[in-house]
């Protein structure tokens, strides 16, 4: 699969000078990310991506001029293109959930490695979800619906957990389907057995019952 040689543009939304500084330096060092903008709150940061039209806006939650959530579902609400991922230092519930309900595409903590930062904003311009293995576990309290008196969920076969792990990775089901020598419909086929089997109804639910499950490492 050919890359686009155009690289993917971002907006970085951090109160923290140093930060922003960071990470545009960081995104520096390779050809395929270009930061067109930066911004110390959400307000700053819904006008600068109207204005810019980044391919990802990258967005602390905490900060003092008014926070990530309320930008991420402001973006959502004028029905910009641009992915939101969420860069932060914070993995409570009450920072997760409204973050992933307003609508971001992913959830990162601000230690994770560069690569991996790397690949989740490039996952993200793809509309992908990634979420990182603690936030996902924060998450699968809210997106699991739990039955006290339904039995044992029955395990998932071997081609369900391969199924799974392509997905934890954002793997798209054409890519799944390439890597695993099987139809696209076959993949939808898997995923709608695994999500029945885990008791989830999306991709992201799926990652996060997965990592609470420990099919997931």
């Amino acid at each position: 699969m050919t890359r686009d040689p155009r690289p993917i543009t971002l907006l970085l939304v951090d109160d923290h000078p140093v930060v922003r500084d960071g990470l545009r330096g960081m995104f520096a060092t390779s050809p395929d990310f270009e930061v067109l903008g930066d911004a110390s709150d959400g307000p700053q940061g819904v006008a600068l991506a109207g204005r810019l039209d980044p391919d990802v806006v990258l967005m602390d939650l905490r900060m003092p001029g008014g926070s990530g959530v309320a930008a991420i579902a402001e973006l959502a609400r004028l029905g910009l293109r641009s992915r939101v991922l969420v860069l932060t230092t914070y993995d409570t519930d009450s920072d997760v959930i409204p973050a992933i309900e307003a609508g971001a595409t992913g959830y990162l903590l601000k230690d994770a490695p560069r690569e991996e930062l790397f690949n989740a904003v490039r996952a993200a311009a793809e509309g992908r979800t990634v979420l990182s293995p603690a936030v996902a576990s924060r998450l699968v309290s809210r997106v699991r619906k739990p039955e006290p008196y339904a039995a044992a969920a029955p395990p998932l076969s071997a081609r369900e957990r391969e199924v799974l792990a392509l997905v934890a990775k954002g793997t798209t089901n054409k890519e799944i389907a390439k890597s695993l020598f099987i139809s696209e419909a076959t993949v939808k086929t898997h995923l709608n057995h695994l999500y029945t089997k885990l008791g989830v109804k999306d991709r992201a639910a799926a990652v996060a019952e997965g990592y609470e499950r420990g099919i997931l490492s």
